[in-house]
Parts: structure tokens; sequence; C-alpha cells
């Protein structure tokens, strides 16, 4: 399939979870993220959730990461440049909604890309090799090309079900080096 076929169909059955069922899968996918990875004193890129769109709720990460230690920062689009920066998340006031639902800091200590030891990815959908269909805007690709080669790279998914294969792959597409959905731990050599 195609990303844009992906991206449609994912975005739907997004629509088709309830309130409970998308709180369910967030605590799965926060209680498999600390079971699984070393997140104690790291530095952390995580997303935060568009409500619109029925994303995970990563806020339970958050809270969960800065307990053990850890700093964590979350991106901030500049659009003329189509680039994230990401900002040291320490409360929500922080943030504003900003465009696309996104919430965003408005202020904040920028950490560089190369200073993560983890990046947790939106993601719409995946497939068996951890390329992943996002938004469509290449945000994520551009930031991940400047972390450190020994970052590591995790999806969040919503569903268990991963795609054999994405048929549109661009050459600077990045592959994730683990996807976390609400049952499993998907590793991609």
């Amino acid at each position: 399939m195609t990303k844009q076929e992906l991206r449609h169909n994912y975005l739907e059955l997004r629509k088709t979870l309830s309130p409970k069922q998308l709180e369910i899968i967030s605590e799965n996918i926060c209680h498999r993220a600390f079971s699984n990875f070393q997140l104690e004193k790291k530095r952390i890129s995580l997303f935060l959730p568009i409500e619109r769109t029925r994303e995970i709720n990563t806020y339970k990460i958050w809270e969960k990461a800065i307990s053990f230690g850890a700093e964590v920062a979350v991106p901030k689009i500049n659009h003329n440049t189509n680039e994230l920066k990401h900002v040291l998340f320490e409360s929500k006031d922080q943030l504003e909604i900003a465009k696309f639902g996104i919430p965003e800091p408005k202020r904040g200590r920028v950490i560089a890309a190369e200073h993560f030891n983890y990046v947790f990815l939106p993601l719409l959908a995946i497939d068996s090799n951890g390329y992943r269909v996002g938004y469509g805007k290449g945000y994520y690709d551009r930031f991940l090309k400047r972390c450190s080669p020994r970052c590591k790279f995790i999806g969040l998914n919503h569903f268990d079900e991963i795609n054999e294969g994405i048929s549109d792959l661009h050459p600077l597409d990045i592959k994730l080096d683990a996807c976390i959905t609400p049952n499993q731990i998907i590793r991609f050599e």
C-alpha cells in the first residue's frame, strides 16, 4: 500500500476508538516503554498528542520519565525551515496549541538533536522493516538525521498490526529501531 492509503486507513480506524480504548492503549504503551527500555536519567524526545487525531496520551510517559530523573524535550515546528527543534518540557503551562493542533512549548531550553538517547515518534502505520508512515511532512525524518548514531528511534503504534511493506518509500525515510504497540515490542534489525 502507499503511504497515503495507509494514512487514510489508520486515521479512519483511530476514529473508531472510544476514549476508554485510547486510555487503555496509552497505559499499555507507557508500561511497555518503561519495562523494555532503560529510560531513567536519559534524555528523551517525546511528541505530545494531537487530540483531534486521537494520538496516544504521551503525558503518561512524560510524568513517569521525569519521576525517574529523565530530561524530556518536546518538538516545536519551525514552519519557515520545516525543521523541528526540541524544548525541555518542565510543565504544562509552557504549552500552547499550535498549527495542526499540536501542543508545543512557548518557551524553554532547546536541546540539540545529537544529545538524545531516545526519540519516541508518532506514527499512523509501520511496516515489517521499521519504516513508519506519519502525517507526510517529513519533519521527523529531517530531525532523526541529526541525532547521534547511538540514539534509539521508537515508534508508538495504536494497533498491533504491522504492514508487509510501504510501496512508495522515499530514500530519505529513516528506519526505526523498535515499535511499541499495546500488546508487544517489535524490534527491527
